[in-house]
């Protein structure tokens, strides 16, 4: 069975720290760990840590670190300009895509996207894409959450594609040519699609419009489909 992750703001430099605040609560209260149990702590970043409980309190634990290490991020990293979705199919969206690998997700104001973010409420929006990638990375035990892009309302034109999710394509994403380094950035439309306008941009800044199959897909499942490919491709699955 894998161990739990916890995500600390930085890893601890002594060798028996005690973990506290949420995470600690969580591992303490919440997974009960006891004494001799071993557990995880990332910091998002990369680093990682083995540790052993040593003692066990109401909020949290006293470690003892094993073992660090530290994972590079893979290369080309996976990005997807993820059309801004309504209700939770957006978040469902950032979960899933964090569990198979996305390094980097860039909020979408479409030009069809019945949601919009705005001030306040946008910003709130977008930090609940930060909680549920945060969740999904501890879930997946990854050592790098994924970067969820700062500004909630990027438009078309600031998005620099490589691949374009289209039910009309002709070019498969199983097929195409991938690059193997630097950057593939993968834009998934919101419910109403991608308009034309937008396709146009796209196909003017370089990005090849591509499909999955014969079934259109929602956006909430679009974007894992497509990363599962790419990484089976690049062969990390």
């Amino acid at each position: 069975m894998s161990l739990p992750l916890f995500l600390v703001s930085s890893l601890p430099v002594d060798d028996d720290p005690v973990l506290e605040g949420p995470e600690g609560h969580h591992a303490a209260a919440v997974q009960r760990l006891r004494a001799g149990e071993e557990l995880l702590l990332g910091d998002g970043r990369g680093g990682t840590a083995l540790a052993v409980v040593t003692a066990a309190f109401k909020s949290s634990l006293r470690l003892s670190i094993v073992e660090r290490e530290f994972k590079p991020t893979l290369e080309p990293r996976l990005i997807v300009a993820q059309g801004i979705a309504k209700g939770e199919r957006g978040e469902l969206a950032v979960q899933a895509m964090t569990e198979v690998g996305v390094d980097e997700i860039l909020p979408w104001a479409a030009a069809r996207s019945v949601a919009q973010w705005r001030g306040e409420r946008g910003e709130r929006s977008r930090q609940k894409w930060v909680a549920t990638a945060r969740e999904a990375a501890k879930q997946a035990r990854r050592a790098w959450v994924p970067v969820i892009g700062g500004d909630p309302d990027v438009a078309t034109r600031d998005i620099k594609p490589t691949f374009v999710l289209h039910e009309e394509a002709t070019e498969r994403l199983s097929t195409v040519d991938i690059p193997d380094a630097g950057e593939i950035v993968l834009v998934v439309g919101p419910e109403g699609g991608i308009d034309e306008r937008e396709l146009k941009l796209f196909a003017e800044a370089g990005a090849v419009a591509v499909r999955l199959g014969d079934n259109v897909l929602r956006t909430s499942t679009a974007g894992v489909a497509a990363l599962s490919v790419l990484a089976t491709r690049l062969g990390r699955w």
